[in-house]
């Protein structure tokens, strides 16, 4: 059996009101012939994912690995400046290896709800995200690009926090057509 590995931090970890995190949950009811394990930690950044990547990751032997990050580390709490990030998922791409390695760049916020970050610095990380996908031939999910597209974005960025970052069922619909529609790509 195939396995998939979703390295994140909380937008791969939440659960939104279910038993399990949402993200996962629905790629495996639209793959269930493959193992979808869930390494999503809320609150982390790419320093933290370094530091659990073998553990979280690589310990399971993927197939391939999603790398959702950027939200945190453009956020104020615990901020990473964008050259670090950019550095940090070059790492994170070479442990993988760039073959297995699914880039997602970090989606958007509603910045009438969201203080802590912008939409202006927010791209500069899916920007980031892409030059290091580019960079180092591997694959890219530009979720960013994709949310923004939607016409009715916001309402996708409604979740039961409802705090402009952290999106509901909608969104997770959305990331995960994407997924599996990468999925689908890389197994002919």
């Amino acid at each position: 059996m195939k396995t998939l590995v979703c390295f994140g931090d909380s937008l791969t970890a939440r659960h939104e009101g279910f038993t399990e995190p949402l993200l996962t949950s629905k790629i495996a009811e639209r793959l269930p012939t493959i193992n979808v394990i869930n390494a999503g930690v809320p609150g982390h950044n790419t320093n933290d994912a370094l530091s659990r990547i073998e553990q979280d990751v690589l310990s399971h032997q993927p197939h391939f690995v999603t790398v959702l990050f950027g939200a945190n580390d453009a956020g104020k709490k615990r901020p990473v400046d964008l050259s670090t990030f950019t550095e940090n998922m070059r790492t994170i791409v070479r442990f993988i290896g760039p073959h297995k390695t699914i880039l997602i760049t970090p989606s958007p916020v509603d910045e009438q709800k969201q203080a802590d970050r912008t939409n202006n610095l927010l791209g500069q990380y899916a920007q980031a995200v892409k030059n290091v996908a580019l960079e180092l031939n591997c694959h890219l999910i530009d979720f960013y690009r994709h949310f923004l597209s939607q016409s009715d974005y916001q309402t996708k960025l409604k979740g039961i926090e409802d705090d402009g970052l952290h999106f509901g069922e909608a969104g997770y619909d959305l990331l995960s057509e994407l997924i599996v529609k990468k999925w689908q790509q890389l197994q002919t």
